[in-house]
């Protein structure tokens, strides 16, 4: 069974992080994976295995979420250029979402990395 609580904090850890992670790209944003990674797996409990799955949950929920937010302001911006810019800009957000799922679900693996450590630690 999935702990909603334990994915929603790790959620937010990596978030949280993420953001104050933009001062060093790449590496703030790797930590803020791992680091929320661990807490959800933390969280959750339950060995390796239970913290991997809850550590991968809320870094593919942060990715989409982070997605979703891209692909939203690059049509707004599309939107305010005109009809067809409206439609390139929305064509090109979509292709940039599923860029950034795709990117976000194989960084996910760092926060199931995470996870499978905090599981360890809380088991």
């Amino acid at each position: 069974m999935i702990d909603w609580r334990a994915v929603t904090v790790g959620f937010l850890t990596i978030m949280g992080l993420g953001a104050v992670g933009l001062i060093i790209p790449g590496l703030g944003q790797l930590l803020a994976a791992v680091i929320g990674g661990a807490v959800a797996g933390y969280l959750a409990g339950g060995g390796l295995f239970r913290g991997s799955w809850h550590g991968l949950l809320a870094g593919s929920l942060g990715g989409f979420f982070i997605a979703v937010l891209v692909w939203i302001v690059i049509s707004i911006v599309g939107l305010s250029l005109g009809p067809v810019a409206g439609a390139i800009g929305a064509a090109l957000g979509f292709g940039t979402f599923a860029i950034i799922v795709l990117v976000s679900l194989i960084a996910a693996i760092e926060s199931a990395l995470g996870g499978a450590v905090g599981g360890a630690l809380a088991g």
